[in-house]
């Protein structure tokens, strides 16, 4: 612990700190609601596992080929995603499988290239590696293998990710970055209620097969009033949150809104004006707004709560080194989780907190 400690800086010794631990450790944050476009009509409040459920009964009832499947789905899933569905579509359409993520994603591959809309659960993010052969060789890949004479374009793989408070190594993982990797699918993280309903049904209408990455603690302490009606937001789209001059901050998922609280911090603590992106979709993943900011600001901070080796951040930081050289004032820096196994006990060193990015804000801003 006093080796960690002295790695994540002075910041985290003094017994101020340690007086104030919401804002020294730990993965929380204050929910910030956002307002819907008045145009999309009447509203309803929902939290984000809601606004999920709303995404997939505009699905349903407006696409008659739809179905949604997974373990548990027919009760309504272990984050109650799916809750009603099956008693509203029936058992045809809304329905359980066996306990096998390369069988879900295999069935599901094949249910969207007979030219159905699929959407596949997998219950745990953490357990879609054993469907990592079906995604990297058929899913990614079958468009490209079939000279456009076939695809699985109508195929959503939906799946909870990220850190929940006592997850461990087992169900707290942010496997995003395995997906990046591969050409031919897309990859779209979304940040509340408005986003995850908006985004899922970009996804289920999308010509490519998606991914699309939920995260978890998010489902319940996110409450939004979102459109009751359908509507999409567009993938490949980044956003910014928070305009600013000093330094770019880069998050998606639960990330965004750690660093919203960093980028008040910096301002109180240190007088520096931060931009916040919110990437919403890491593959493909908008160049224009992030080069456009990180060229403005001259310092760029990328955040995730995956590994930092090969984690998406890496990417990005490599994209931003090669875009905008010219521009920065210092190495662009990376605050992640750490090349360990996800912990339990001590999930609140892991992760990249309020401090650990101050503190990250405070080498750019000083070197």
């Amino acid at each position: 612990c006093r080796s960690l400690a002295a790695r994540l800086g002075p910041v985290c010794l003094d017994a101020a700190s340690f007086s104030h631990r919401r804002l020294s450790f730990g993965p929380q944050f204050v929910y910030t609601p956002e307002s819907a476009d008045k145009s999309l009509g009447e509203t309803s409040r929902m939290n984000l596992f809601q606004a999920v459920t709303s995404a997939l009964d505009n699905t349903l009832a407006n696409d008659p080929s739809a179905v949604v499947f997974g373990e548990d789905v027919a009760f309504g899933g272990v984050f109650r995603c799916t809750v009603g569905l099956k008693d509203k579509y029936g058992k045809d359409r809304v329905f359980n499988t066996p306990l096998s993520e390369q069988g879900i994603v295999g069935f599901a591959i094949g249910h969207a290239v007979a030219g159905a809309t699929t959407v596949a659960e997998i219950q745990f993010g953490d357990y879609i590696f054993p469907a990592f052969d079906q995604i990297a060789n058929e899913a990614s890949k079958y468009r490209y293998r079939s000279g456009n004479h076939f695809n699985c374009g109508s195929l959503t793989v939906r799946a909870p990710i990220g850190a929940v408070g006592h997850g461990a190594l087992y169900h707290s993982q942010s496997p995003e970055g395995f997906f990046a990797h591969l050409p031919g699918i897309k990859v779209v993280i979304p940040r509340g209620p408005i986003q995850a309903k908006g985004l899922l049904l970009a996804c289920i209408n999308d010509p490519d097969p998606c991914f699309y990455f939920e995260p978890k603690i998010l489902y319940r302490s996110a409450v939004e009033d979102v459109p009751v009606n359908g509507y999409v937001l567009p993938i490949g789209k980044a956003e910014v949150l928070i305009e600013g001059s000093d330094v770019t901050l880069i998050g998606y998922g639960t990330q965004v809104h750690v660093l919203r609280e960093v980028a008040r911090l910096a301002q109180s603590e240190l007088g520096v004006s931060c931009e916040l992106i919110d990437m919403r979709t890491i593959l493909p993943f908008d160049e224009e707004t992030v080069y456009a900011s990180v060229c403005k600001t001259g310092r760029c901070l990328i955040a995730h709560e995956a590994p930092l080796t090969g984690g998406f951040g890496a990417e990005l930081a490599a994209s931003v080194q090669e875009h905008c050289f010219l521009n920065l004032e210092a190495p662009v820096r990376r605050v992640t989780g750490h090349d360990t196994p996800f912990p339990h006990i001590f999930e609140n060193f892991y992760l990249p907190n309020q401090r650990r990015c101050l503190a990250a804000i405070k080498d750019l801003i000083g070197y």
